[in-house]
């Protein structure tokens, strides 16, 4: 599957960069990490002419300083970690600076974080799972539970299958005890249904039972595991597949959420279009990993054409 070799965290100079630097310690360790690169976007300073001709390292002061405070705290948690770490604090407009930085680095996975206060709010997160050139970890505030089960929904896409084989490759047994991975297709019932002179609930049967029949040739892709995958199948009667997917997660107690997204070069950014990018932009309480394959990735030019 997919390695992460180069990981690249957005740190935002608040409380959850402390939580980020220390959920990609572990990351870097399960995923055997050669590269994890922390950056500080700060938004452009405005200094006023007359303070920078007063005080003429100011800003470079500043961000000094910052790198200072991030090293520090790398240090706390990164004693037993083979990774190279560098930290890079610069300023300029956060999501095209991470987006550029990512294309030229040739990195791996995106890490950000989530604080879930304002309604309406995650833009960042949300341009960058549509335009990562990469996979993308979004990682709530507050998380802090042991990952031992993950929901991963599936459609039987190559997408999808990109999805299960990278839980595959993270939920490795010998870092979780008994990890467990829930594949879920949700599934509708055609508008049309009636005039099969079948009832909704009939007609729901048959739609499942076609479902299952497709996860049988699609399981046979899964990469080689010993890691236990069940599968479920939910009915979507409300046109709502983001509910059915998260209401699931709650119910299971998942501690991720893993989704395939199409390459970048696609018309729809995620592998079921508007609903999986609702998914990205749920107050979710949920860690959520974007998986994109690297071999759908666009060129770097194209990447910063479309910033």
């Amino acid at each position: 599957m997919y390695k992460f070799e180069k990981i690249l965290v957005a740190l935002d100079h608040s409380d959850l960069d402390k939580e980020l630097i220390y959920a990609t310690s572990m990351i870097a360790k399960l995923a055997d990490t050669k590269l994890v690169k922390f950056i500080n976007v700060i938004k452009d300073l405005n200094v006023p002419a007359a303070i920078k001709k007063e005080f003429p390292n100011i800003v470079e002061d500043a961000l000094a300083e910052r790198k200072r405070e991030i090293e520090r705290e790398i240090d706390r948690y990164y004693i037993h970690n083979n990774s190279k770490i560098s930290v890079e604090i610069k300023s300029g407009q956060p999501t095209k600076s991470i987006l550029k930085f990512s294309a030229s680095k040739e990195v791996d996975l995106i890490i950000v974080g989530r604080k879930n206060e304002k309604p309406g709010g995650g833009v960042i997160i949300s341009r960058l799972a549509r335009r990562a050139a990469c996979s993308l970890l979004i990682i709530p505030k507050g998380f802090n539970k042991r990952i031992s089960k993950v929901l991963v929904p599936i459609d039987f896409s190559k997408n999808s299958l990109d999805a299960v084989n990278q839980t595959i490759d993270l939920l490795n047994i010998n870092h979780f005890p008994k990890p467990k991975c829930i594949t879920q297709h949700v599934y509708q019932v055609p508008s049309g249904y009636h005039y099969t002179g079948k009832s909704f609930e009939e007609f729901a049967a048959i739609m499942e039972e076609h479902a299952k029949k497709d996860y049988a040739v699609f399981q046979k892709k899964f990469d080689k595991t010993d890691l236990s995958i069940e599968p479920i199948y939910t009915l979507d009667r409300h046109e709502d597949i983001i509910s059915s997917i998260y209401k699931t997660a709650k119910k299971i107690k998942a501690g991720a959420i893993v989704i395939g997204a199409k390459g970048i070069t696609a018309a729809a950014s995620l592998f079921i279009g508007g609903s999986a990018e609702k998914l990205v932009q749920l107050h979710s309480e949920i860690p959520i990993l974007v998986v994109r394959s690297k071999d759908k990735q666009k060129g770097l030019l194209d990447i910063l054409k479309g910033i």
